[in-house]
């Protein structure tokens, strides 16, 4: 066993580690976490200045004895997790379930993993900063209590099973509140003017500046433009310039990810640490956008070789982001020689962004001319506008441009560009103006991208705490992340041609969404309760005072237990003071009119698989349910949207002399034909699927199921051979069975099936199951 023994958090960074050490160190994995407060009210001792008791999780038993046996052969231990607080939080942990004593015990730490930043590491060991172990600490406890306390009572009041958390129940409020601003919004049209111009065979775009309010205006406006002649009444051309992003945050990589390469955040996060821990990038959780000495000067060589001197630009950047890291370093690659690396497409596509945009912020600013063009109507004081832009010089723009969340382009943009030859007193030639009708569109829904960019403007969260965030609202069921097709609306298009005037009805699919999160009906339910009852833990400035308060610790400004005292005992009362909230007055169920037919009240609330309408009230034993469809929210649905609801389910037509339905069940729409369930998807509605449709999904679903069967067996039909995703297996019962490498499915004989399930080994468990949160 080698004399020094070095500890990270993942095998993948151990192996890259030990390559750069020598054969006197020998680099292991704790494999994340080793200890974590136990399940249970025993885990934190409020009355003892909230003492947390913490124990070996069961996937870490086997892994720490390991680590104890090594730890005995070795004369030094660096500890070398993560340099941030969780980082710090599992050298602490590491320590203290070693045992480790101070005098051969060093905390290293490093944002790359290379071979220089490695041994300068190793050069410089420190102690833990109990500080910032502290700060983890008190996250750690203050998300417990909430989430111990503040569950049971959802159960109580709203519905069991259901769970809260401090951050993650802001970052649902951000998305309820959204969803409710557009439900609200009330679209007003106004018609836009755009016009062609032939100028030498060449089309000049323009628009007039203003819009129309009314159908009327714009028509006279079009109608006095067929007598008018049009002239160039102004050229002015100035100078502009366009100066590039700083490098990557966490957040910023996330949404520039989400925006360009179509990841969530979570795949962005888990592709990064794979850059990282095979040292092609810095550490991959940072809010600064600094950059080191050295990575100046690495860019500036890169930058200057590559394109020449007049592309460089020394910059130094700023973080606008309070009480953000600026020791610590922006995303950047570790080698800016390298501008693509080898491996899995996906992690090449983000190290390429990353690499692109570091490099990219050390470029000249791309100079460009602008052109905007005043184009006179003679029978009007009104002008139309073009405008044509050209670059000078390219600077950054031969690297990289950034992305933007607007989904509202305006539609002049398209044809910026190079302009015809054009001089002032110039006769122009019009093809065509159109008048059409726009409509102002809601605010828009929150993307995964664009709902980290508002937590981290409102200081909520941390660059460790946003993916994990984000998965988890939508593990619990809280927002739906989906893409979701516009309705059909009729828009007015009027145009002047030939000396010809035509005015026509067009219809266009508006307010169509792309993976986008969606608030539940649970998700409406329980954030009214919390801002009802729990302000404070829901209160937007309240979690951004509680982050600062956590900086401040990990700064060695504040006590944790003392801020954690100053929350607590306001959070207990309010959850004292709701256990006395009648279940009845929490808002899950909304009386919506009496059914035409039977006279009895029609209600919305929630059931145990979801959102319901029922005819009837409780007490009635005759009652008729329906579930809500997609996108129907408890609190804004009406009487005649419930109505239709009851239509279900629906006798569809027959096939094969059985009858087809159609119904909404608790996994969406389905059809159900001989005792089989097809899933109608999101093409179909329950409502309107037609007898030809359901026999076609009839059809491809057994087509799909025989490719899926492989074999059974006469002497038990329970047995059978299936295709999955992974290649064939076999399923007994609820529980599938792997085929062993050297047997080939098609000829496996049912003694052979019987050995297989018999001797199947058994699941692992322990080093290899859990993975750093």
């Amino acid at each position: 066993m080698p004399k020094n023994l070095v500890i990270v958090e993942s095998p993948a960074k151990a192996k890259t580690i030990e390559g750069y050490l020598g054969k006197d160190f020998k680099v292991t994995s704790s494999y994340g976490h080793v200890r974590d407060l136990p399940k249970g009210d025993k885990a934190i001792d409020i009355q003892n200045h909230f003492k947390p008791t913490y124990e070996v999780t069961a996937d870490k038993k086997d892994v720490i004895r390991e680590l104890k046996k090594m730890v005995k052969e070795a004369e030094t231990i660096y500890l070398a997790s993560d340099d941030d607080r969780e980082g710090e939080a599992i050298s602490w942990h590491l320590k203290e379930t070693l045992k480790l004593k101070e005098a051969n015990t060093k905390r290293i730490v490093f944002r790359e993993i290379t071979k220089n930043a490695i041994l300068k590491a190793i050069e410089n060991p420190r102690d833990i900063d109990i500080d910032l172990v502290n700060a983890q600490q008190a996250r750690r406890i203050l998300d417990r209590l909430v989430g111990f306390e503040l569950s049971p009572v959802l159960w109580k009041k709203v519905k069991a099973g259901l769970s809260a958390g401090r951050v993650q129940s802001v970052a649902v409020r951000f998305i309820v509140e959204r969803e409710r601003e557009v439900e609200k919004f009330d679209s007003k049209s106004s018609y836009k003017i755009t016009a062609v111009f032939d100028v030498k065979g060449k089309d000049l775009n323009a628009e007039l500046p203003k819009k129309f309010e009314s159908v009327d205006d714009a028509e006279q406006f079009l109608k006095e433009c067929l007598e008018a002649e049009f002239s160039i009444k102004n050229l002015e051309k100035k100078p502009a310039k366009k100066t590039p992003a700083a490098p990557f945050t966490t957040s910023t990589l996330q949404q520039e990810a989400s925006r360009k390469l179509s990841f969530s955040v979570a795949q962005t996060m888990t592709l990064a640490q794979r850059l990282y821990e095979a040292g092609k990038i810095t550490y991959m959780r940072t809010d600064s956008v600094n950059l080191s000495q050295d990575a100046l000067q690495s860019a500036k060589n890169q930058i200057v070789s590559a394109f020449g001197e007049d592309f460089h630009k020394l910059r130094s950047f700023k973080s606008k982001i309070e009480g953000a890291q600026e020791a610590h370093e922006a995303i950047r690659p570790t080698n800016f020689a390298e501008d693509s690396v080898p491996g899995e497409r996906n992690e090449q596509r983000l190290y390429e962004l990353i690499w692109k945009r570091a490099i990219a912020s050390q470029m000249a600013d791309a100079q460009l001319e602008k052109t905007l063009v005043t184009i006179a109507i003679s029978n009007s004081d009104s002008t139309l506008s073009a405008s044509g832009e050209v670059i000078k010089f390219e600077g950054f723009l031969k690297v990289y441009l950034e992305s933007t969340d607007d989904e509202d382009e305006d539609e002049s943009n398209e044809n910026k560009g190079l302009l015809p030859p054009l001089e002032i007193g110039q006769e122009l030639k019009m093809e065509e103006m159109k008048a059409r009708q726009s409509f102002t569109r809601p605010p828009a829904r929150y993307t995964e991208a664009s709902l980290v960019k508002k937590l981290e403007e409102m200081g909520i969260g941390r660059p460790s705490t946003y993916a994990p965030t984000i998965s988890t609202i939508q593990k619990r069921n809280y927002v739906i992340k989906e893409s979701r097709d516009g309705k059909a609306r009729q828009y007015i298009e009027m145009k002047i041609r030939g000396g010809a005037f035509n005015k026509e009805e067009k219809t266009e699919y508006a307010g169509s969404d792309k993976n986008k999160l969606f608030p539940t009906n649970i998700a409406m339910v329980v954030n009214d309760f919390l801002v009802e009852h729990f302000p404070n833990v829901i209160d937007y400035k309240f979690t951004a005072k509680v982050e600062k308060e956590f900086d401040d610790i990990a700064q060695g400004n504040q006590q944790w237990d003392d801020m954690i005292g100053n929350f607590y005992g306001r959070f207990h009362n309010t959850v004292e003071e709701a256990e006395n909230v009648e279940r009845a007055n929490v808002s899950s169920s909304r009386e919506l009119g009496n059914d035409p037919v039977s006279g009895k009240p029609v209600i919305a609330r929630l059931g145990k698989f979801g959102p319901l309408v029922q005819i009837g009230d409780q007490e009635d034993e005759e009652k008729k349910f329906a579930s809500l469809k997609k996108g129907q929210f408890i609190e804004s649905i009406t009487l005649e949207d419930a109505m239709e609801l009851f239509k279900l389910p629906r006798d569809v037509g027959m096939y094969e002399d059985k009858k087809i339905v159609a119904a909404i069940g608790r996994f969406g729409p389905y059809i159900r034909h001989d005792s089989k369930f097809v899933s109608l998807g999101k093409e179909y509605d329950p409502l309107s699927v037609t007898e030809e449709e359901a026999i076609e999904l009839i059809m491809v679903k057994r087509e799909a199921d025989a490719k899926k069967h492989i074999k059974t067996f006469e002497e038990n039909p329970e047995i059978q051979i299936l295709n999955g995703r992974w290649g064939p297996y076999i399923k007994f019962g609820k529980n599938n069975f792997k085929i062993p490498k050297d047997k080939v499915a098609e000829d496996l004989q049912y003694e052979e099936t019987l050995e297989i399930i018999e001797n199947q080994p058994e699941k692992k468990k322990g080093k290899f199951t859990k993975k750093k949160k």
